[in-house]
């Protein structure tokens, strides 16, 4: 492919010393110019005549100078919103994991809320774990939060002795792949007046010992839901764990029409993650994006903002050019963080007086502008719109000055 790649550059080379076209091209285009000239068994005439038309097709699709790039980049995405669900998907008919999708994720990406709604992971295994089912399950029961009832064969309460009676089920225990040593240790540090018989638990108060007749049967039952409650394995913030086995992606073409294990979280820790081992850190992911931006940087948070509106919008039968979401991208995650597009951010904080009182809480902009004495200098569009001027777009972003002294 390197050598069919360095022939697609000779030849635009050849064509712009030729015919003079001046052709630039990404290296994305290049490659899909390769793949073509393989692909199609294309002649040396046939790829040059594709070369010019993707050519023609490149420079349309290129904004002109002084295009409203963020209004139309606005109409572009809220739009297609406007046709939005309001509605969650769930993962394989399992009920218990369900996805924020259409409008609500929609507008918790432009909000860029810390607090979404259903964080969710993805985690891929490198080539060398994808597909071992025993490693996926081990680390499956050891990041998804299990308790004590997950394990349970029998529970009681004693209302005679005041106790709470629980034995546990040793096939649940080895199905989870849970450790029976570190159990015990986790339920020995929770109940200071703990028995464990190998299988058998039995826990009192530790207020019998002061007086066993004001021991009411209420702190039994808080002390039994405290025993069923105790979480025994997990990391935080990560709740239930899917385990599938789905296809290879293409792009890695040598393991094309194999199948690997993934493995779904309710609950999102990227930086836990990514610190265990067999774990492939370029395909694992989260829908927090927040947590990306804190764990990987501000310009994978920006593509995570591109992917995830992308996803909402195309999940929901919609196409909108990637280049307006892009802009949004930009201006979200421009100052090194990610900030809203709302009166608590991008739009809150415009230099323009009347830019701020336009959108929201005019009064408040108006009455705080006055006070400290600020200057619009008009320099925007919509300051200029609200007093009748040329905005400085298209034609009203170029001015005419006559020289008179070469007259």
């Amino acid at each position: 492919m390197e050598e069919i790649i360095l022939k697609v550059k000779d030849t635009i080379a050849e064509l712009n010393d030729t015919e003079n076209l001046e052709i630039e091209f990404p290296d994305s285009y290049i490659k899909d110019l390769a793949k073509a000239y393989v692909n199609e068994e294309l002649t040396d005439d046939e790829l040059k005549e594709l070369i010019k038309k993707l050519k023609q097709a490149y420079d349309r699709a290129r904004v002109e100078a002084g295009e409203a790039v963020g209004t139309v980049a606005a109409q572009s995405v809220g739009e297609p919103g406007t046709q939005m669900t309001m509605r969650t998907f769930h993962y394989a008919g399992v009920t218990e994991l369900n996805v924020t999708l259409g409008l609500p994720r929609l507008i918790e990406i432009v909000d860029a809320r810390k607090d979404i709604a259903t964080p969710t992971m993805d985690i891929y295994f490198n080539e060398e774990r994808r597909d071992d089912e025993e490693f996926v399950r081990i680390l499956a029961n050891q990041i998804g939060k299990s308790t004590i009832n997950d394990i349970l064969s029998d529970f009681n309460l004693n209302y005679g002795t005041m106790e709470v009676e629980a034995v546990l089920d040793s096939k649940k225990i080895e199905e989870k792949r849970l450790d029976r040593d570190e159990i015990n240790a986790v339920i020995e540090k929770s109940f200071k007046k703990a028995i464990i018989n190998d299988d058998e638990i039995i826990i009192s108060s530790s207020k019998s010992d002061k007086s066993e007749s004001k021991f009411e049967i209420r702190e039994l039952r808080l002390l039994a839901d405290k025993v069923r409650d105790l979480q025994i394995s997990g990391i935080k913030n990560i709740g239930k764990v899917i385990i599938r086995r789905d296809d290879v992606p293409r792009d890695l073409a040598e393991f094309e029409g194999q199948k690997e294990w993934i493995i779904h979280t309710e609950g999102s820790n990227l930086k836990e993650i990514l610190s265990r081992e067999g774990i492939d850190p370029v395909r694992t992911t989260t829908n927090n994006i927040h947590e990306i931006g804190e764990v990987l940087g501000i310009e994978a948070a920006r593509q995570s903002i591109i992917n995830e509106a992308q996803n909402t919008l195309s999940e929901q039968g919609l196409s909108v050019d990637v280049r307006h979401i892009m802009l949004v991208a930009d201006i979200m995650t421009s100052e090194g963080i990610v900030k809203s597009i709302g009166r608590h951010g991008i739009s809150g904080e415009k230099s323009s007086v009347l830019a701020r009182a336009a959108f929201e809480e005019t009064g408040k902009h108006l009455l705080h502008a006055s006070i400290r004495g600020e200057v619009d200098d008009l320099t925007g569009i919509i300051e200029n719109i609200i007093i009748g001027q040329p905005i400085p777009l298209g034609t009203g972003s170029v001015g005419v000055k006559m020289d008179y002294k070469n007259k």
